[in-house]
């Protein structure tokens, strides 16, 4: 963190309602404040109006405070504040931070991408800024006495994975603490951060929580997490469509390669190596361009269910093993991720075969879903529709288990490295920790997801033996070798990078459409 003096100018604390410091107010809930409200000090009497937002203390100073605080850091008095003006107005107020940390903030509040925030748009920035810091605060008071000590901070961060000494807990505390009794009131908290990006703590919560809405095209991993505060302003669910709406059309973008990965999982051996360009060549000759995109329908219609079953599974197991954390544990995580994704493989898992089938399917075969799953049920009956359903139960865990076990300690490598000024780790490193873990999870479950395909084709395979996961194992062993367990493994890997960065276009895109707040 940087080292903040002491010294914090009074107009800037004064933008915000300090009622609750006052002797009277102590006890109190620290999250029963209001934000931008009112006088800076002193008690409230009988002259307060309960017209504004605070009943405590009234706010007929408090737009006056924000157009004054506006004036001052309007350096060029061009009715805007770009960065340079924040870098001279600040200073002047005894409040110094980097470039980097003043491009952040213009960024935050320019609505209109002007590259400067006027007066509607720097009171914006401040309430929403003041809300995320609440949030933050309310998060690490695990207590709920109105303070954060050291030893609170350390096990938010525990909480998330990461571990740090309780002299690097204090020295985090020594930056903010400007009384010397080495805990952080919320006064101390909002003052710190006022006019400046989320720093440190606040960023490894905000940053590296919403990391895994990256679709690879499995279904398999641990949900996110999502606070409190999101589930009652509705966060949650515009999360969750955005993260479904880039699915779908990640999935679509690379379907030729899932259907060419499916192709070989099932057809390829060792005396018909079939290899990338001839699976693509076989796939365009027998049904056309257009074929290259069979059972991607299914893939995407299933995307909305799953994600819902899985979401309110995690919740309940998440009550049921009795944490009242917000956030969870590593191994609580892993537990309750692992059940949700085995609640809600089971609950769709007719529509995995469906989508198998579909992909394998042969020109004029089928005439749509519907049609396949009638097919499906006079030949084969209701048992059709959970072949493969065991080996695809177990691969969750495998899967689950090392994209989080990886996803955390390249998260604690790279703050341990580099997360000296700032926990903000970009675009590329979130990209490349949740592409390098989901891929590892993949690599560990592979053998089961190619036994899963196998067994859900059985049936279109003529004269194919109908054998069961553990006989299918050695079946492959001894025909194919090892190596037969990963056939298809190239073009899965292929299709991650372009799904990753596809996925992550359309989801921020949709976060602002959404109007979903930014981490």
């Amino acid at each position: 963190m940087h080292q903040q003096g002491t010294f914090v100018s009074p107009l800037l604390s004064g933008v915000f309602c300090q009622c609750r410091t006052e002797e009277a107010h102590r006890g109190s809930d620290p999250g029963g404040w209001r934000p931008l409200s009112g006088e800076i000090t002193g008690s409230c009497d009988d002259s307060c109006e309960p017209s504004y937002p605070c009943e405590l203390c009234g706010g007929p100073e408090q737009d006056h405070r924000l157009k004054v605080l506006f004036q001052v850091l309007d350096v060029n008095g061009d009715g805007g504040i770009c960065v340079n003006d924040l870098s001279i107005g600040l200073k002047k107020l005894g409040v110094h931070r980097t470039e980097l940390e003043l491009m952040k903030i213009v960024k935050a509040g320019d609505k209109d991408l002007d590259g400067q925030l006027d007066f509607e748009e720097f009171v914006h920035y401040l309430r929403d800024h003041e809300k995320k810091l609440r949030l933050v605060f309310k998060s690490l008071d695990k207590k709920n006495d109105g303070h954060i000590d050291s030893q609170e901070i350390m096990q938010s961060l525990r909480d998330l994975g990461v571990n740090i000494s309780e002299q690097q807990a204090e020295k985090i505390l020594k930056s903010m603490d400007k009384n010397g009794t080495m805990t952080i009131d919320w006064n101390e908290w909002r003052d710190y951060h006022l006019l400046h990006p989320a720093d440190n703590i606040p960023e490894i919560i905000l940053y590296w929580k919403h990391s895994t809405i990256f679709d690879v095209g499995e279904s398999l991993m641990v949900p996110d997490e999502f606070t409190a505060e999101e589930k009652k302003t509705g966060m949650w669910w515009r999360h969750l469509v955005a993260g479904g709406a880039a699915g779908a059309v990640s999935r679509t973008c690379t379907a030729p390669l899932d259907r060419l990965k499916v192709l070989m999982q099932v057809h390829a051996t060792r005396t018909n190596s079939m290899c990338i360009a001839g699976g693509f060549t076989h796939m365009i000759r027998e049904g056309g361009m257009r074929s290259l995109w069979r059972g991607n329908g299914m893939n995407v219609i299933k995307i909305a269910p799953e994600s819902a079953i899985k979401f309110m599974a995690y919740e309940q197991i998440k009550r049921l093993i009795g944490s009242n954390q917000e956030t969870l544990g590593i191994l609580e995580r892993f537990v309750a991720g692992s059940l949700a994704g085995a609640i809600a493989q089971s609950s769709i898992y007719p529509m995995e075969v469906l989508k198998t089938r579909l992909a394998l399917r042969k020109t004029g075969q089928f005439s749509g879903i519907a049609d396949c799953a009638k097919h499906i049920f006079r030949k084969e009956g209701m048992a059709a529709f959970y072949k493969g359903y065991i080996p695809n139960l177990i691969g969750i865990i495998p899967y689950a288990g090392i994209d989080l076990a990886v996803y955390e300690t390249l998260k604690n490598s790279w703050l341990q490295r580099y997360a000296t000024d700032s926990a903000d780790p970009g675009v590329f490193v979130l990209l490349a920790c949740g592409t390098t873990s989901s891929t590892c999870g993949q690599l560990a479950s592979y053998p089961l997801a190619l036994v899963r395909t196998r067994m859900q084709a059985q049936a279109t395979i003529e004269g194919g033996p109908q054998m069961t996961m553990s006989g299918l194992f050695k079946h492959i062993v001894k025909t194919e070798g090892v190596f037969g367990l990963y056939r298809g493994l190239a073009p899965n890997f292929m299709k991650v990078i372009p799904a990753v960065s596809i996925s992550y276009v359309v989801y921020e895109n949709l976060k602002i459409s959404l109007g979903v707040v930014s981490r």
